[in-house]
């Protein structure tokens, strides 16, 4: 049983350490000549692997950019789901929403650069800006159906729709805002705070009611 566990798990790793080789590799292509002028078969031979190698770990080219937006999905709901007692769904959101993630966190002397290529990669693809659009809208369902599940109403009820995309949207104006910041030049660091303080205002306008 532990020589299989052993086995189970280096192959496991074994199989991280292509999946990340893989998305590097896609990226730093991406980075240098732009999401849809590389192939997915460059992107194989890059790695040295086959072009299937590829998709079986990435079900779509988009996927090597937004193979991370899952883990968010997922984080954001247990976030609100296991909020303090009191705190409110648009606390909850804000606290884990305006949190600096990637290259915002990063303190790596190329993070600045890298901020600006992820923002000039993603809005200079039409197919990555519809995935994205894709994403959100999948949030948002996801997040409708949570408030409508925790309130006890109907999963078509309106008013968790309505939350739901208010959340969703302000989340999907911050990564336009710091894209925008990011393509004028701004560091990082001033980025993140820019973040928080056009967040903040935003969700204080929720919070408190748009009339």
């Amino acid at each position: 049983m532990r020589v299989m566990a052993t086995q189970l798990g280096l192959r496991e790793r074994k199989k991280q350490r292509t999946r990340q080789l893989i998305a590097e590799t896609a990226w730093r292509l991406f980075a240098e000549r732009g999401f849809d002028q590389v192939p997915v078969a460059e992107i194989a031979a890059a790695a040295e692997v086959s072009e299937a190698t590829v998709f079986n770990y990435f079900a779509t080219k988009e996927d090597l950019v937004f193979h991370r937006m899952q883990a968010f999905e997922q984080e954001l709901l247990s976030a609100i789901r296991e909020r303090e007692p009191g705190e409110s769904i648009v606390q909850a959101f804000g606290r884990f929403a305006l949190q600096p993630r990637g290259f915002l966190a990063s303190d790596d002397p190329g993070a600045n650069e890298g901020m600006r290529a992820a923002a000039r990669v993603i809005t200079g693809s039409p197919a990555l800006i519809a995935r994205e659009r894709e994403i959100l809208e999948s949030y948002t369902e996801t997040l409708a159906a949570f408030i409508a599940e925790e309130r006890g109403i109907a999963t078509d009820d309106v008013e968790a729709w309505v939350v739901a995309n208010a959340l969703i949207g302000l989340h999907r104006a911050l990564i336009v805002y710091v894209h925008r910041q990011a393509l004028a030049g701004v560091g990082n660091r001033r980025i993140a705070r820019n973040m928080r303080a056009q967040g903040k205002r935003a969700l204080a306008r929720l919070e408190h009611g748009i009339g």
